[in-house]
C-alpha cells in the first residue's frame, strides 16, 4: 500500500542486513512515520506488546520474524531451549490473537527440518517470508471475494456511493499488506465504485481516527471520522449500507472476537438488518474453540490507556494528557466477542461463507475430524 504514493509493507527485512527486521512503529501515526529496527526477541517482545505493530495479521508476522531473531547466533547445542523460551515470551504479550501463537507454533515446527543450526537459521527465515508474503496474498484475495459485496450493493444504488461502518483498524497496518476488511474497499474504489467510509474513533487507543483515517486519506478513498457511539444512530437513519469489520480470533462455528465496541456494532446492524460482514484469513481462525463467548481469553489493559489521550499539540509537540481523576478505577477489556448470530457472513481467502461452523468447514473440510 502507499505511503506518499511509495510502496511500504509493515514489516520488512533491511535490505542491507537481514538480521535486522524493520517494522512501521504505528504509536506515532498518523503525525510521524517512524521506522524501527528490531534486532532481538525482547525488541519483538516490547513491539507487540507495547502496540508498535497490532492487528492480527500482523502480530503473526511479527512474530515469525521474531523467531528468527531468536535462533540468531544460538548455540547448536541449546538451539530448542532458545526457541521454546522465545515462544513463551512471545505468546505471553497478546493472549487473545490467535495469530500469535499459530506463527510461533509453525516456526517450532518448521525448524525440525533443519539438521544443523545453519540449515534451521536458514529454514525459520524462510519461513517467515513465507508467513509474511502468505498473509499479504490471502488479504488480497479476501479482498476479491469481498468486493463482489460491495459491486451488488452499488448496483442497487446507481450513481451513488456505497457507505460502510468499520470498526477499529483492520486495514494494511493491521496486516503485511491490503488489510481485512479494509481489502475489499480498496478493490472496490480500484474498480472505480463509489465508497464512502464511516470511520469509528476506537478508543482507547484512536486506531480508527489515528490509522485507518490516515491509511483512507493515503489511498485517496473519501470517508468520516465519527465517534465510537455514532455507528447505531447512522445505522438507524439509513445512512450505512454495510458494515465490515476485522477480528483478532474466530471459531469454527463462527464466533468472532475483536476489536472492543465491535459486539454493540453487531447489534445494530441486526437491529436495522444491514449487513454485517467478518473479514478474515485462515490464520485468524481458532479451530479449538467452539464457544467464543465462554473461552476465548479477553486481553485486560492497563488503565492508564483510558485515563489518558496521546496527539499532536499546537506547538507540535507529541504529548500525553490526562483526560480522567486520578484516583478513579478503571476496566479497560481490549476485545468483545459478537456471537456468530449476529454475523452476515466471513469474508476468506477461499470465498464468502456464514458465520457456522458447517459452512466454515465446508471452505475448510481439513479442518474436519473425527467427533468434532
Amino acid at each position: 500500500m502507499k505511503i506518499n504514493n511509495i510502496d511500504y509493507r509493515t514489516i520488512w527485512p533491511d535490505p542491507a542486513n537481514r538480521q535486522i527486521i524493520k517494522i512501521i512503529d504505528q504509536r506515532h501515526l498518523p503525525h510521524r512515520l517512524v521506522i524501527e529496527d528490531l534486532r532481538t526477541v525482547d525488541d519483538f517482545a516490547r513491539a507487540i506488546g507495547e502496540m508498535h505493530v497490532r492487528g492480527a495479521g500482523l502480530i503473526g508476522a511479527t512474530a515469525g520474524f521474531a523467531m528468527y531473531s531468536a535462533i540468531l547466533g544460538a548455540d547448536p547445542d541449546n538451539v530448542d531451549k532458545v526457541l521454546r523460551e522465545a515462544a513463551e515470551k512471545l505468546i505471553a504479550t497478546r493472549p487473545t490473537a490467535t495469530n500469535l501463537a499459530w506463527a510461533v507454533n509453525r516456526q517450532l515446527g518448521a525448524v525440525e527440518k533443519g539438521s544443523d543450526l545453519a540449515a534451521q537459521t536458514g529454514i525459520i527465515f524462510e519461513n517467515a517470508m513465507r508467513i509474511a508474503d502468505e498473509d499479504a496474498e490471502f488479504c488480497r484475495r479476501l479482498g476479491e471475494h469481498g468486493l463482489e459485496i460491495i459491486r451488488d450493493i452499488s448496483r442497487k444504488k446507481p450513481g451513488e456511493p456505497v457507505n460502510i461502518l468499520t470498526h477499529c483498524n483492520a486495514g494494511w497496518l493491521a496486516f503485511v499488506d491490503y488489510g481485512s476488511a479494509t481489502a475489499p474497499i480498496y478493490a472496490a474504489h480500484r474498480e472505480g465504485i463509489k465508497v464512502h467510509v464511516w470511520v469509528d474513533e476506537t478508543r482507547p487507543w484512536l486506531q480508527g481516527a489515528k490509522l485507518t483515517a490516515w491509511e483512507l486519506n493515503e489511498e485517496g478513498v473519501p470517508h468520516t471520522l465519527i465517534a465510537d457511539n455514532t455507528g447505531g444512530h447512522l445505522m438507524q437513519h439509513r445512512m450505512v449500507d454495510l458494515v465490515i469489520v476485522g477480528t483478532d480470533r474466530t471459531t469454527y462455528t463462527g464466533d468472532v472476537a475483536n476489536k472492543i465496541g465491535t459486539y454493540l456494532k453487531a447489534l445494530a446492524a441486526k437491529d436495522n438488518q444491514i449487513p454485517f460482514y467478518v473479514a478474515l484469513p485462515s490464520s485468524t481462525f481458532d479451530w479449538q474453540i467452539r464457544d467464543g463467548v465462554r473461552e476465548i481469553p479477553i486481553e485486560e489493559r492497563s488503565g492508564e490507556e483510558i485515563k489518558r489521550v496521546t496527539g499532536l499539540s499546537e506547538s507540535g509537540r507529541i504529548e500525553t494528557v490526562a483526560i480522567a481523576p486520578a484516583t478513579t478505577e478503571t476496566a479497560n477489556y481490549a476485545f468483545d466477542v459478537t456471537p456468530a448470530r449476529l454475523i452476515t457472513g466471513l469474508i476468506t481467502e477461499r470465498g464468502v461463507c456464514g458465520a457456522s461452523e458447517e459452512e466454515i468447514l465446508a471452505l475448510y473440510p481439513e479442518k474436519r475430524r473425527e467427533g468434532r
